[in-house]
């Protein structure tokens, strides 16, 4: 007998709504408000899951978010899950689940080989054993082998959401502390969240009972609840989960909704909010800890709470003859629910030599209590026997049962005030870890703070929720007084931290962690809290150590002779407990997960024909094809309008960012490789940026609007990253620079009219300022109308020819769009595509960042060494004055001239050395057929390129050579003298 349902009680379910689900493809039944564990405790099923390593049978253990065996492959298709935790699991009518990590079932998995063979297994034995000849011989063996439940490989047929909220006081953890909280500081008018992980509040309280303000305590729960959700400035928040708590008091919850009262259709599986509090009170409880003995892990052994919560929640008994273990008085309480529920028990055993009240109390009533006990070895293949338990006088006796409730005292749950940035303290009393000093805004009250007495727990909390809203700026003169509570659970505990017996005693039970695997690392000098969890994989599997981490480092203090408190704790990591990355995700899925932007004059290009391409997440026209046009000839005859009469290209994604204060100039010339500081206002220069290596990372034109005013451009890829760059230097490095830099892309839409027309086009379009040659200058800009529109006009170009950046609101870029394109008609206009900007930049010689260059290129290897030699620092300069960077044979930045001009050359292309060797000299990075030349062209990257110009050099094309000339970057317009017109 391994469960049963008991005719009466469960808190939480609904027995008039019965439910049918399958596990491993058995009908079975439950009720509305079952998890998927306590209706296979109900169904009898003993064997859930088998263990990482051994593939040993294992058994529920828990019944919260600390359950380590219970691991679930739930759904089919695109609603399949992975590593859902069964107690975590809402039972809804047709869920399918499936053990993980076994085969063909757990009740049989042929894994369980690896038990056998247990000996060659020790912690630690695939940093010695995969050596020979080489790992990646046994590679794709045990990656097959060390997942757990498998990803489904089709898209997720459920919908997340995303929230944002602000809050007064955040309050996690609906337990007795964490509704006192909340119910003082909504007294006070504060705004108040509090968010529970369960379906019900009150904790605890569901199965320990006791009595608040003269009521029972379900009783009082109902008043409280009721009250919280009358609340008009109160958001209750159940079945959600705290899962991280991050910088600024930012706490990310994980709401999921009830699958079986159909929220899931008309609204989201799940919900993430991101909430912003000013005051944070942890009230998340405590877990059990388990005792660590011989055979400790076979199904059937659970912890003693666990017991008390599925008779009290679910209204399901775990076994007919139990056997209590304990070193604390709380399991007491546990022993009695389970005896009131019909329970057999067959003896409690007390590791302590004098048990004291509880235990006397329930020895007047008839059961046996052995003092000074342990248990030194237990029975049973798939459901837990018998023990064998060793008296305090050495005697041992065997006793037949089908459940082994445990209890080695309680572990606050200190996750997330540990990754608030908190460290945890070890308390002698209770032997657990407890909360540290606060870095944050955050308070923990109740057992996560260590107060286990009921009355003291609800009293710290009310405590903390008045001091909380007072700090957020509320009167708390009035705040609802604490609940008086009375309960006779005494906590006092005595700690042992190992029972010596025959066979293997677990620690951490997922991962098949023993002590001896401890000791072996102890042995081994793995004693560092972080090298034992590496080493063993202690704490490492998805309960992150929430049952285990206590024991062992415990042990590993034992072992070392040192107390607890001196073995260190591991970090706790976001998440608390594991999520579908779908609710990472929300909406941001397939189209909107990285979602592409569109043009102000989108629909414009559309109706012109263009085919649209993705460039640094904008969709931008790639060229405007006519008639049955290929994309080589839409290329060549867009990139000849230009060169012959005008073109119009549409630059809005270009970025923009304005850097404006009075050091701004101070600011830009540590930015840019070259000086930018004495720019004169109206004038424009091209730059380059480099990162600390020196190694270019973005270009474009800076342009000085007043004295303490510039305009900064960049790469339509780079613009919220070089953006971002330069925040973080004003924040981080150079904060006494009186500098704001603002992002400023999207002000702006920009329409780029380039080519020997361009300057008659914009005077048919009309403007109220000089666009002569003399008067409006190249690398210059003017403020005036474009066609009676408000604009900033730039005399830049990316061509080589005369050209017109013309920037408006993007609300008026279609008008000022259409009036160029109209003006333009009789002189030959036609839209510009990406494909023929980059030819007729190659044409010219410029360089493109991130096609001509990769994480290397430095500024010297893009010729700029005359420009860099300048006495004041930037960024990146003092790399470039390293012996590396400074070596002749470095790839530098030429351009390459096929002597054939037929031969078609294309990017990637190598440059055959000159030495016999396995290398090349360069490639090619850049190349087109010039519609202009009338022949291929291109740039590279060649080792010590400069210094070969005239060179010629033989490519790599197919099997065969292509010889071509190093050239000077510029095939067409050497001298630049177009682009002045």
């Amino acid at each position: 007998m391994t469960g049963v349902r008991l005719p009466k009680g469960g808190r939480l379910i609904d027995r008039q709504r019965p439910l049918s689900f399958s596990f491993e493809g058995q009908q079975l039944q439950g009720y509305v408000g079952d998890t998927l564990a306590s209706a296979l405790l109900a169904s009898g099923k003993s064997v859930v899951g088998r263990s990482f390593k051994y593939h040993r049978p294992r058994g529920i253990f828990a019944a919260g978010v600390e359950e380590p065996n219970a691991l679930m492959q739930v759904g089919e298709g695109g609603r399949a899950d992975a590593n859902l935790v069964a107690t975590q699991i809402a039972l809804h009518d047709g869920l399918s689940a499936r053990a993980v990590n076994c085969w063909p079932s757990a009740a049989f998995d042929l894994g369980a080989i690896n038990n056998a063979l247990a000996r060659f297994f020790p912690a630690g034995f695939y940093y010695k054993t995969f050596l020979w000849p080489n790992w990646r011989v046994y590679e794709p063996v045990i990656r097959r082998a060390a997942g757990l439940g498998k990803a489904s490989e089709q898209p997720d047929a459920d919908a997340y959401e995303t929230r944002f909220a602000h809050c007064d006081v955040l309050v996690v953890g609906g337990g007795p502390a964490g509704i006192s909280a909340a119910l003082t500081a909504q007294s006070s008018g504060a705004r108040v969240m509090l968010v529970e992980q369960d379906a019900r509040l009150g904790g605890s309280l569901r199965w320990r009972g006791g009595e608040i303000d003269d009521a029972p305590s379900e009783t009082w729960l109902s008043h409280v609840e009721a009250t919280l959700q009358a609340g008009s400035r109160t958001k209750l928040l159940k079945r959600t989960m705290a899962v991280g708590y991050f910088d600024h008091n930012s706490v990310a919850l994980l709401q999921s909704f009830d699958v079986q009262a159909g929220q899931c259709a008309a609204s989201a599986r799940m919900r993430l909010w991101q909430v912003r509090a000013k005051r944070v009170i942890l009230a998340s409880g405590a877990i059990e800890r388990p005792l660590v003995f011989p055979g400790n892990d076979r199904p059937g052994v659970m912890l003693a709470s666990a017991v008390a919560r599925y008779i009290g929640d679910y209204g399901v008994r775990c076994g007919e003859a139990a056997l209590f273990l304990a070193n604390n008085d709380s399991a007491y309480a546990s022993a009695q629910a389970y005896r009131m529920a019909g329970g057999n028990i067959k003896a409690i055993v007390d590791t302590r030599a004098d048990p004291g009240v509880e235990a006397a109390r329930l020895a007047a009533e008839g059961v046996e209590v052995i003092a000074g006990g342990t248990v030194v070895m237990t029975k049973g293949a798939k459901r837990i026997s018998a023990a064998r338990v060793r008296t305090a006088s050495g005697a041992e006796l065997e006793l037949r049962i089908d459940l082994l409730a445990v209890s080695g005292g309680w572990t606050p749950t200190i996750h997330l005030h540990c990754q608030s940035g908190g460290l945890p303290k070890w308390d002698d009393r209770f032997a657990c870890l407890v909360p540290g000093p606060s870095v944050q805004n955050e308070t923990s009250v109740g057992a996560s703070a260590g107060v286990f007495s009921l009355g003291e727990a609800m009293k710290q909390g009310a405590r903390a929720g008045a001091d909380a809203a007072q700090a957020a700026g509320y009167n708390c003169d009035s705040a609802t007084p604490a609940p008086q509570a009375r309960s006779t659970i005494s906590f006092a505990i005595e700690p042992v931290w190992m029972m010596e017996g025959k066979g293997k005693a677990f620690v951490d039970l997922q991962n098949d962690v023993t002590a001896g695997d401890i000791e072996l690392a102890h042995r081994e000098n793995f004693v560092s809290v972080e090298h034992l969890k590496r080493y063993t994989t202690l704490g490492m599997g998805t309960d992150q150590g929430k049952t285990s981490n206590v024991n062992a480092l415990a042990l590993m203090g034992q072992m070392r002779g040192s107390p607890p408190a001196q073995s260190g704790v591991t970090r706790y990591r976001f998440p608390f407990a594991p999520l579908p990355i779908g609710a990472l995700n929300g909406f941001d899925r397939s189209e909107t997960l990285r979602p592409s932007r569109r043009l102000p004059l989108h629909d414009w290009h559309t109706g012109a024909g263009a085919v649209f391409e993705e460039y640094g997440s904008w969709m931008r026209p790639a060229r405007y094809p006519r008639g049955g046009e290929t994309r080589f000839d839409a290329e060549q005859r867009e990139a000849r309008t230009v060169r012959e009469a005008v073109g119009i290209f549409d630059g809005s994604p270009l970025g923009k960012i304005e850097v404006l204060g009075p050091d701004a100039g101070r600011f830009l010339d540590r930015i840019y490789a070259n000086r930018m500081s004495d720019l004169a206002v109206g004038r424009c220069r091209y730059g380059l940026m480099l990162n600390e290596l020196g190694v270019v990372i973005d270009d474009g034109v800076a342009s000085r609007l007043d004295e303490n005013r510039f305009l900064v451009g960049t790469t339509s890829a780079g613009a919220a990253r070089i953006a971002a760059w330069l925040e973080e230097w004003l924040q981080c490095e150079w904060t006494s620079l009186n500098v704001l830099v603002a992002p400023v892309t999207h002000c702006w839409g920009v329409v780029t009219v380039t080519g020997p027309k361009a300057r008659e086009t914009m005077a048919r379009v009309g403007v109220n300022f000089d666009i002569g040659p003399e008067g409006f200058k190249h690398l210059s800009w003017r403020e005036g109308e474009v066609g009676g529109v408000s604009a900033r006009v730039f005399r830049v170009s990316y061509t080589g020819e005369v050209s017109y950046e013309i920037n408006v609101a993007p609300s008026r870029i279609s008008e000022v769009w259409r009036s160029c394109f109209e003006a333009g008609k009789e002189l030959g206009i036609a839209p510009v595509g990406i494909d023929a900007w980059d030819v007729l930049r190659t044409e010219r010689g410029f360089l493109h960042v991130g096609s001509d260059t990769d994480g290397t290129t430095s500024a010297l290897d893009a010729g700029w060494g005359r420009v860099l030699k300048r006495k004041d620092d930037f960024v990146g300069r003092r790399s470039l004055m390293r012996p590396d960077d400074q070596r002749a044979n470095r790839l530098n930045f030429v351009g390459i001239e096929p002597v054939s001009p037929d031969a078609p050359i294309r990017v990637g292309l190598p440059v055959i050395a000159k030495a016999a060797a396995k290398r090349s000299d360069g490639y090619i990075t850049s190349a087109c057929f010039s519609p202009t030349l009338g022949r291929y062209v291109g740039l590279g990257m060649i080792e010590d390129g400069r210094a070969r110009i005239g060179e010629t050099i033989a490519l790599a094309a197919d099997g065969a050579q292509i010889i071509a000339k190093i050239t000077v970057p510029g095939a067409f317009d050497p001298k630049g003298e177009r682009v002045h017109g």
